[in-house]
């Protein structure tokens, strides 16, 4: 009697297989691989998985999607043309792959990532979706890891020889393996910066070493030190940079005097925030024989100090920018040299590097100057104080306007006092004159197409354990307005002096681009809405109806709103060597020069200015435009911090007020819910569409809304309504509304 054979057993075939042995091939298309070394990347050594390779393998060959190279040894076949580009990843998986190589974003399905995560360099194949027609593509190498390090919680796993650290970011899919020996002894629960160390074939989620132990989530300083963390930013100076600063000599030579301008005995003077311990630009005043006034920008003299090739200078450059979060600074140089020796304090002789200008009563300048300069501060000026003489009758005696009027709000030790300012009347007369003066620059500025973009800033009262106690806004008055326009006077010129030499020479600008034309047409879709029109004839049309719509908002429901959105439609101002203008400004020339405490490019500024001043030739043009490019992102990421802190503080503000019901504005719509910001602190939180329970809403992206399928209920970009709190997420920065009604 025969036995029946039995039917083989089917729980051995591997999935996937034709897929996972393209991949394979393609991921390192010039190398050519065994069965022996594709069975070992899949992890399978039996002799069942080892045959299913090995047909596998002949039957790809035989369709030509894989070609055999030499005996037993196989290549893919390369039918595609590999693109690079940057990845942007979505919170769900999938992303897109920007390359100049395309007009639209590529698609990249999550089972196409192949273990690429948001902001790297990749390198991809294309193809062209069956169905819709649309471009699809598959990562088919990484080129460059965007970042290495995240913020995360970690959980140590019960057994104690393993934790994960799931990531702060939601554009982080997967949570990162830490050996228990890798946790720096964090406790279950902590805030953590995990690096990242390597990523296994075979391994589902990539593995990592902690950093820094952050401390507990939803504490003050762990979450601040995490949005630095998140960002590879700083929180404090290495030991030899602080030691390096403190042993400079910083004393005032006559040595050194002899060297530059002597503008001492000209009345000078900085206006700046009350609260500001950093003073980097002080005005001088001056009536000339001819009738003519003589004003110096006053910039301090950082790269007197900061010299190449120096740990102080490597430190600055590798900040490249003081980053300006809700409770504290973090700033690009020491305290000695950012609050001290390079901070143009009253009553105190300092190096200053200016541009002093001659100009007459219609703002036309007669003569200009640039050179490095020592001067004296008179007075320090808060903005609020600048702003009550501008406010009074510039007829009125200066001894009429009362001391607490001017100083009720600044600190004594740094404040101009009421017998200063009574044998100083001088400094008054100045105020008005140059008042005057930045008013005309600044009506010239806006007649040539500069756009007038005072945005509200939203700033929080903290105690003194840094809890928001209160909500105010910025805005920018005439004190502000003042500073700005002679900044943006010497910025501009030192920049022409440069940028029309002949031959040409390397310099660092800051440009910034005309307005995307889709962008605008998006604009005028939803401030159509409110009533306002944009005039998009030519350049001049495009800025002076934009103006005239920022000016039309202010004080109305959508001013905020109208802000941002037209914020959004401008190009990004960066740094660079090649120079295209800059079109909000409406300057052909312009870069950063009146700020280098607190800004690298302006300390690169100053070098090159006195490097051609003293005759010198061209300097390296890849160097400085790599140089560009780092400052250009380390400002990018520091205003993320920034922002991010805002968020935060945001959020713990609200977390206060969850009872109450506010009036807010709807700030945005998207398929998951809308965005709602308070109208009167500016709050921003999300309305869950899963909230929205007396109908079933759908989102309409040609209107900008949410409409309930059976009430035919609409609400729009820039409607009004009344929402409540229902969640507030320190730790992830979210803040969760319900929305209450539309109001009467």
């Amino acid at each position: 009697m025969t036995r029946k054979r039995k039917k083989k057993s089917g729980k051995n075939k591997i999935s996937n297989l034709t897929n996972t042995i393209l991949s394979i091939l393609k991921k390192e298309r010039n190398k050519s691989f065994n069965y022996k070394q594709i069975a070992a990347i899949i992890g399978v050594n039996d002799a069942s998985s080892r045959n299913q390779i090995i047909k596998t393998l002949a039957k790809l060959a035989a369709k030509q999607e894989i070609e055999q190279v030499d005996r037993g040894k196989f290549k893919a076949v390369v039918t595609a043309e590999y693109h690079t580009g940057i990845l942007d990843l979505a919170s769900k998986g999938n992303g897109y792959v920007i390359s100049d190589d395309f007009e639209e974003d590529v698609f990249i399905a999550s089972n196409n990532i192949n273990k690429a995560l948001d902001g790297d360099e990749v390198e991809f194949y294309a193809y062209k979706r069956r169905k819709r027609g649309k471009i699809e593509g598959e990562i088919t190498n990484i080129l460059k890891r965007a970042k290495t390090e995240y913020v995360g919680t970690i959980q140590i796993q019960q057994n104690r020889n393993f934790a994960f650290v799931v990531a702060d970011s939601s554009k982080m899919y997967k949570d990162i393996f830490v050996p228990i020996n890798k946790t720096k002894k964090a406790e279950d629960g902590d805030k953590v910066l995990v690096t990242l160390t390597d990523w296994p074939e075979k391994a589902d989620s990539p593995y990592g070493k902690v950093l820094e132990v952050l401390g507990k989530p939803g504490e003050h300083n762990t979450e601040i030190h995490a949005i630095l963390a998140e960002y590879g930013l700083p929180h404090e100076f290495p030991y030899e940079v602080e030691k390096f600063a403190n042993d400079l000599d910083i004393s005032i030579t006559e040595e050194e005097i002899a060297k530059r301008r002597d503008m001492r005995k000209d009345l000078t003077f900085t206006i700046d925030p009350k609260d500001a311990k950093d003073f980097d630009d002080a005005l001088s005043f001056k009536v000339l024989e001819n009738g003519l006034y003589e004003i110096g920008i006053h910039i301090a003299d950082v790269s007197h100090y900061v010299q190449p090739g120096t740990v102080l200078d490597d430190e600055a450059y590798e900040r490249a920018t003081s980053i300006y979060l809700v409770d504290r600074v973090v700033p690009m140089l020491p305290e000695r040299l950012s609050n001290g020796a390079c901070s143009l304090r009253p009553h105190e002789e300092k190096y200053t590097f200016s541009a002093v200008f001659q100009m007459n009563d219609k703002c036309e300048i007669k003569n200009q100057w640039f050179g490095r300069t020592v001067t004296y501060s008179d007075a320090r000026f808060a903005y609020e104080e600048a702003q009550a003489i501008i406010e009074n009758n510039p007829n009125v005696a200066l001894n009429s306007i009362e001391a607490s009027q001017l100083n009720t709000t600044i600190p004594k030790e740094v404040s101009l006092t009421g017998e200063e300012y009574n044998t100083k009347p001088e400094i008054a007369e100045a105020v008005m004159v140059l008042d005057r003066l930045a008013k005309k620059m600044r009506s010239k500025r806006m007649r040539t197409g500069a756009i007038s973009f005072d945005k509200v800033e939203v700033k929080f009262n903290l105690d003194e354990e840094a809890n928001p106690v209160g909500v105010f806004f910025k805005t920018s008055k005439d004190a502000n307005k003042l500073i700005e326009e002679f900044m943006l006077l010497a910025n501009r010129k030192v920049s022409e002096f440069i940028g029309k030499q002949n031959p040409k020479k390397t310099f660092v600008y800051r440009v910034h681009d005309e307005p995307d034309e889709a962008k605008l047409a998006q604009l005028q879709t939803v401030v159509g809405r409110f009533g306002h029109q944009l005039n998009f004839k030519d350049r001049n049309s495009v800025a002076s109806s934009l103006n005239k719509l920022l000016t039309d908002v202010v004080g109305k429901k959508e001013q905020n709103l109208v802000d941002t959105l037209a914020i959004r439609t401008m190009s990004k101002a960066e740094y660079t060597t090649h120079n295209i203008g800059h079109y909000g400004l409406a300057f052909d020339y312009y870069s950063h020069f009146t700020s280098p405490i607190r800004r690298y490019p302006d300390v690169m500024a100053h070098r090159l200015l006195q490097h051609y001043l003293d005759g010198g030739k061209s300097a390296n043009e890849e160097v400085y435009e790599e140089k560009c490019k780092h400052s250009s992102n380390m400002e990018y990421l520091a205003t993320k911090a920034e922002r991010d802190s805002i968020k935060y503080m945001q959020i713990r503000f609200m977390q206060d007020h969850q009872d109450e019901e506010f009036l807010g504005v709807i700030s945005g719509v998207t398929d998951w819910g809308i965005y709602v910001e308070i109208e009167s602190n500016k709050c921003e939180g999300m309305v869950s569409v899963r909230d929205m329970k007396d109908d079933t809403y759908d989102f309409d992206q040609s209107h900008y809304a949410m409409i309930g399928r059976n009430t035919k209920t609409m609400y729009q970009l820039g409607d009004e309504v009344i929402v409540k709190v229902k969640d507030t997420d320190l730790v992830k920065k979210h803040l969760d509304f319900y929305l209450v009604s539309k109001p009467e």
